[in-house]
């Protein structure tokens, strides 16, 4: 049975279809967490509850307070959003123009939304040839044939790879000389904070950074994001969308999500070890190249016959889901991204892992 799903974390569609126990079943599909959510997070959603009779803060004053403190900015270099999806898809109706440039591969919802709103969508391919290094003499060129947004995800999606807070800021140097606007997708620079970009891309008015607290924090059901700019921007894009889009129970989560500092360290000493851990095992593996990544997932080539499709079907006979690359342009059938998980969840992908490529 074929199983068609364009993003990863689609555990309960595909559990249905295959009859598969979402409890025991292992999602590499989703870079999620693998600490789960934070305590001091449930706690937090246990104690709003009770404001649930009245509506949700729609200026989320706490929370921006909080991100202002996180972040070293003003509260008014903010937007708070339901997920940072939901400000990709009202970018396109704020940014002036119709022609926009992914650096890809690259998350499949900004040319989603772009095409929702009439933008013509122009990929620029980053080689894996090349571990997807950018070429920025060759993205001058294409940025003057006529371009009015970029797009680029750092660390890259699905690709892991890390450019350097230097790279990003002569990329965004490159916009604003031609008259682009910039939209900096940062949702897994939680694992590497270092290389934001942040400051340089609020300084101006021409570009945004957005950021996803779903992932680091292990909340992808309450859905919450945020992005980053200089207060016009961030006034602008406040305009568009309705009332209400993030609920008590997410503002009160992120607040007590971003004051955990003790569950931030946790995480990234634990990824980076079960990373480690994962990415020494499918090394191993007969017929599998992976690559470095500074985000919470990797991504594999496929050098065996069998197709990356092919190996999702049947590790989901052994009810784990790992994630196809094939949607993604500048990739193929022969590549698959999987997430960091427990080291009994890693363990298990592994020994899956060999028993298909070995036959």
């Amino acid at each position: 049975m074929s199983i068609k799903y364009d993003h990863g974390g689609n555990i309960f569609s595909v559990a249905r279809q295959m009859g598969m126990d979402t409890a025991r079943t292992a999602d590499f599909s989703a870079s999620i967490n693998p600490l789960g959510i934070p305590a001091t997070v449930r706690q937090a959603i246990v104690d709003a509850i009770d404001s649930l009779i009245h509506y949700p803060d729609n200026n989320h004053t706490e929370l921006k307070s909080v991100l202002s403190q996180e972040h070293q900015l003003t509260p008014e270099h903010f937007a708070v959003a339901n997920g940072s999806t939901e400000i990709i898809y009202n970018l396109p109706a704020m940014m002036n123009g119709k022609r926009a440039v992914i650096v890809s591969p690259a998350f499949s919802e900004y040319g989603y939304a772009l095409r929702q709103h009439h933008w013509e969508v122009v990929p620029f391919v980053v080689p894996y040839e090349k571990n997807f290094e950018l070429d920025i003499t060759r993205l001058a060129e294409t940025l003057k044939d006529g371009c009015d947004a970029l797009y680029l995800c750092n660390p890259g999606n699905p690709s892991g790879k890390l450019y350097t807070r230097e790279q990003v800021k002569e990329v965004y140097a490159l916009c604003r000389s031609n008259g682009v606007f910039f939209v900096l997708d940062e949702a897994f620079m939680d694992f590497c904070e270092d290389e934001s970009a942040k400051q340089d891309i609020v300084a101006y008015p021409d570009g945004m950074v957005l950021r996803s607290m779903t992932k680091f924090y292990g909340i992808p059901g309450l859905r919450l994001g945020y992005a980053m700019a200089a207060p016009e921007v961030i006034a602008r894009l406040s305009l568009l969308g309705g009332p209400w889009s993030v609920n008590t129970l997410a503002q009160a989560a992120g607040i007590a999500a971003l004051q955990d500092k003790e569950y931030s360290s946790r995480t990234i000493a634990y990824v980076e070890q079960e990373k480690a851990f994962l990415k020494s095992g499918l090394s191993e593996v007969k017929g599998l190249k992976v690559f470095d990544s500074k985000a919470n997932f990797l991504l594999v080539r496929i050098d065996a016959t069998i197709t990356s499709t092919a190996l999702k079907e049947r590790l989901l006979s052994s009810w784990i889901m790992i994630r196809d690359c094939v949607t993604f342009t500048g990739l193929s059938d022969k590549f698959f991204r999987v997430a960091v998980r427990t080291r009994e969840e890693n363990s298990r992908l592994l020994e899956a892992l060999n028993t298909v490529l070995g036959e």
